[in-house]
């Protein structure tokens, strides 16, 4: 029997060349609860976001004709798209491999060959961080007068990455975890961030980067 009791109708967006790969996954997820539509590499997945914008990205890395990190450049320099979670699915599975991964925009890393019930593991733990994120937002944010910084103020690509996990409401634990660095790494990033922008914390960082459509 079909699983749709938690999964309220979400949305994900399944790119690989290999057909095989497309079938099964596609079919273990839809039994799952969830709609999927597929792509066969990042040019037309790009087409299809344009009609209409995913729960979640599941993307190979290596594909003809646009790769899964051309394809995540597009989505995170996109503020329509730049929030979507992005799962990296690759059959390169070395330290350095999960590291490019995730410095390039991934939010998450699987290697294959991968268990199908890890994948859906993935998937619901990233949707329901989003979740917990929007429901533990202070009530006044939305609200709140627009945080103001420096026009000329430039992020290098790794602290706009660990910008975008602030503003997801990660701790700096669990950013490092990761992005496979140390605490005091990303604590050195926040602090340069916070440097930059002449912010007091990380809640205005975080709002800083969701008004500018950074996250």
């Amino acid at each position: 029997m079909k699983d749709t009791s938690t999964k309220d109708n979400k949305k994900l967006l399944l790119i690989d060349d290999d057909p095989n790969l497309i079938l099964l996954v596609k079919d273990y997820l839809e039994f799952r609860g969830y709609n999927v539509d597929t792509a066969e590499n990042g040019r037309e997945a790009l087409e299809l976001l344009d009609g209409g914008i995913p729960d979640m990205i599941i993307c190979d890395v290596m594909m003809p004709e646009m790769d899964g990190y051309s394809l995540v450049k597009h989505i995170r320099e996109e503020p329509t798209t730049n929030r979507i979670p992005v799962l990296f699915l690759s059959a390169k599975g070395q330290s350095q491999d999960r590291v490019r991964g995730l410095n390039e925009g991934a939010d998450v890393y699987m290697s294959k060959p991968f268990e199908p019930e890890e994948l859906v593991a993935q998937v619901e733990s990233s949707l329901n961080q989003i979740k917990r994120w929007e429901q533990g937002r202070p009530k006044g944010l939305d609200g709140a007068p627009t945080i103001h910084v420096p026009h000329n103020v430039e992020l290098t690509p790794t602290e706009l990455k660990v910008v975008q996990l602030v503003a997801k409401g990660m701790a700096n634990r669990e950013i490092a975890k990761q992005l496979n660095v140390s605490q005091r790494t990303i604590e050195s990033h926040v602090s340069n961030m916070l440097n930059k922008t002449s912010l007091n914390n990380r809640t205005e960082l975080a709002r800083w980067a969701m008004e500018s459509s950074m996250a």
